[in-house]
């Protein structure tokens, strides 16, 4: 089968007239410089284990929702899912569960039913069941965005004249077929090798000891995630620093489509998110990305 040239001649015309749809902003140049959602992309995250990576994602997954009103499905085998639903119900207010009041509670919850729909992970799914029941949820519930946390607990059921290497390949081929016909963002969070977790800040660095961001290249996947991506974002927080251990620091090491109006990040320079109180979200400069339906959080973080 061949293109249809009218359809990418209506696509250059797009782009000569200035009407190229840079993706979706959060209002903060900071942020928006380098990162934006743009629906049909297939885009990577990875992170070493237990720094946060879950909880800054679905903190960006939140602002979107709340500002573009974008609905996610989300697959999460690490996660007990009233545990994600307290995260958002927290980030929405602005303050730990405990200290919300029942009518916001429920108010909040309802936005959440609203907004995102998670699968049961009780039942182990390869890629293609998770896809078909993508693809069917779809049908009957219209959403814009799609999780996949983390990639490697789904199972493999590699063909006997195949092999892994080829099946990841395949996988990656075939979600990123999903994302275009459907014109689902989709996110995929994966690990980095342990040897990387190894790899140490020199004696003389800011970090000195502490484990460095883990590269594209560290993926449990290897350079084929950074080759399927049309973004790759890395999420790395330094846990074991005596003051730094506040901030979560996304890098954004890969932008296929630069003329949409976003770049990576400098290596040396991440987006810094900046814990609030109670972790129940983040600032950004200073700035808090949340609108809050009561008085906004200020206090010192923690």
């Amino acid at each position: 089968m061949l293109i249809n040239f009218d359809k990418h001649l209506k696509k250059l015309n797009d782009i000569r007239a200035g009407k190229v749809n840079e993706g979706l902003r959060l209002g903060v140049d900071r942020l928006d410089n380098h990162f934006r959602l743009v629906f049909g992309n297939l885009n990577f995250v990875l992170g070493h284990a237990n720094t946060g990576k879950t909880h800054l994602v679905f903190y960006l997954m939140f602002l979107y929702s709340q500002k573009h009103n974008v609905r996610w499905l989300v697959f999460s085998s690490e996660n007990e899912p009233y545990a994600l639903i307290r995260k958002l119900i927290e980030f929405a207010e602005g303050k730990p569960i405990n200290q919300i009041e029942k009518e916001d509670f429920k108010k909040q919850y309802d936005w959440v039913f609203n907004h995102f729909k998670f699968v049961d992970t009780e039942k182990a799914y390869t890629y293609k069941d998770l896809l078909e029941l993508a693809t069917s949820i779809k049908k009957a519930w219209d959403y814009q965005g799609f999780l996949i946390d983390p990639l490697n607990s789904l199972k493999k059921d590699i063909p006997k004249n195949s092999n892994s290497y080829e099946y990841s390949y395949e996988s990656l081929t075939d979600i990123r077929i999903f994302c275009k016909q459907h014109n689902i963002t989709t996110w995929i969070c994966v690990h980095a090798v342990t040897e990387a977790l190894r790899k140490k800040h020199p004696q003389g660095h800011y970090y000195a000891n502490q484990p460095i961001p883990p590269m594209a290249s560290d993926s449990e996947m290897g350079g084929m995630s950074m080759n399927r991506a049309d973004d790759f974002l890395v999420i790395h927080r330094y846990i074991y620093h005596e003051t730094d251990w506040i901030y979560s620091n996304l890098y954004s090491a890969k932008v296929k489509n630069q003329e949409l109006g976003y770049k990576p990040t400098p290596m040396e320079d991440p987006i810094k998110f900046r814990s609030i109180l109670n972790n129940v979200g983040f600032e950004i400069d200073g700035k808090n990305l949340v609108t809050y339906n009561t008085k906004e959080q200020t206090d010192l973080p923690f």
